[in-house]
C-alpha cells in the first residue's frame, strides 16, 4: 500500500455534520447566463466552470478521508489511480472507480486540486471507498484502448480488495462525459465485460456520451475520430448504448440541462433503452440549472440531491 494522506475525524461525526458550501450567487448567476448559451463555446465554458468550482469546493471539508496518491495499475504514466477511504470503522464497503471526461483527447483524473477528488471525498465520507482512475488518451491508443484499462483498473480493484479493505463483490463505476463512452463499453459490451470477470455491483452515468457519433453537431467530432476512427459505420458497435439488454448492469443515469450538444440525447437514450429492456425505468435525475461541467463540479457542496442520490444507489442498487 502507497504512502497514504490521513485527516481524521471523531467516531461521533457524521457527514450531516460536515459543513457543505454554498454555490454562491454570483456562481449561479454565472451558471444561469452561461447555460443558455452553453453550446456556443463548450471547451471556454467548461474551462471557466473548473476554474469557478475549484475555488468554491476549496471550502468543502476533507475530514475523514484517507488518500493513497498515484498508484500505478499498468506500466504507462496515464494507468495511474487514487484511492479514497473512509476513515473509520467502516467494515468491506462498496467501492466505486470514477472515470473522468476530457473528449477523448484531453483531461485527467485531477483536472484541478478540488475536481475530480471533489467526488470521491463526497462517497468517502460517506463510508464509500472510491478509486479516481487515470487512462490513456486518444493521442497514447485508440479504440478500445481506454476501456481496456478501465478493465484493468477494476481487476486492480478486486485484486487489491484485501490490501484496502473494500468488498471485491460490490464494485461499481462511475463515469462523466467522454468516461462514460469507456466505461459504458466495459460496463454493457460482452466483449469486455464478459472476459472471464466477475459482474458489475452498479454502473453510474452523469453526462455520458454513451453513443459515438462524428455528426456536425457535435464540437468534439473531430476528437471523436482520433480515437474511434473516421469509419462512422463502425460508431454504432462501439456506442454502449448499442449493447443494452435485460440483464446490463443496474444503472443511474444523471444528466444537466444545458449540456453539450447530444449528451443530454444520449442520456435520455440509455435511460430509454435500460426501461424497455428490463420493463422497468433506471433511477435517473435531471439537473434544472446544471451545465455539463457543473453536474459534476458541485458534488461536495450544500446542493446535494445528487450526491444522496448516488449514495443511495451504491447502497442499494436496483
Amino acid at each position: 500500500m502507497s504512502d497514504a494522506i490521513s485527516v481524521q475525524r471523531s467516531a461521533a461525526t457524521t457527514p450531516s455534520d460536515l459543513n457543505l458550501p454554498n454555490i454562491p450567487g454570483p456562481l449561479r448567476a454565472l451558471m444561469a447566463e452561461v447555460g443558455p448559451k452553453w453550446r456556443d463555446d463548450t471547451r471556454g465554458h467548461v474551462d471557466l466552470m473548473i476554474a469557478e468550482f475549484s475555488e468554491v469546493l476549496k471550502l468543502t471539508s476533507r475530514d475523514g478521508v484517507t488518500v493513497h496518491r498515484d498508484i500505478p495499475y499498468g506500466p504507462h504514466e496515464r494507468q495511474h489511480l487514487d484511492v479514497f477511504l473512509p476513515t473509520g470503522n467502516v467494515m468491506a464497503p462498496p467501492v466505486v472507480l470514477f472515470v473522468h471526461g476530457g473528449a477523448f483527447v484531453s483531461g485527467h483524473r485531477n483536472r484541478s486540486e478540488q475536481i475530480y477528488s471533489n467526488v470521491l471525498c463526497y462517497l468517502a465520507q460517506r463510508g464509500i471507498a472510491a478509486v479516481n482512475v487515470g487512462y490513456r488518451l486518444a493521442t497514447h491508443a485508440a479504440y478500445p484502448g481506454a476501456t481496456l484499462d478501465i478493465a484493468a483498473a477494476v481487476d486492480w480493484a478486486r485484486a487489491h480488495a484485501h490490501e484496502y479493505g473494500w468488498n471485491p463483490d460490490r464494485v461499481f463505476l462511475m463515469s462523466h462525459s467522454a468516461g462514460a463512452a469507456h466505461a459504458g463499453s466495459y460496463a454493457y459490451d460482452p466483449a469486455f465485460s464478459s472476459a472471464g470477470r466477475p459482474p458489475l455491483a452498479g454502473m453510474i452515468v452523469v453526462s455520458g456520451r454513451v453513443r459515438i457519433d462524428n455528426l456536425a453537431e457535435n464540437p468534439n467530432a473531430k476528437r471523436v475520430e482520433q480515437y474511434y476512427g473516421t469509419d462512422a459505420s463502425r460508431f454504432e458497435g462501439y456506442s454502449p448504448v448499442h449493447h443494452i439488454n435485460r440483464d446490463s448492469v443496474a444503472t443511474f443515469v444523471a444528466w444537466a440541462e444545458f449540456e453539450n450538444p447530444l449528451i443530454d440525447v444520449y442520456c435520455a437514450e440509455l435511460v430509454f433503452r435500460l426501461a424497455e429492456a428490463k420493463r422497468k425505468s433506471p433511477p435517473m435525475m435531471w439537473l434544472p440549472g446544471h451545465n455539463h461541467t457543473s453536474a459534476i463540479a458541485h458534488i461536495g457542496t450544500s446542493d446535494d440531491l445528487l450526491g444522496k442520490a448516488i449514495v443511495n444507489f451504491v447502497t442499494n442498487p436496483r
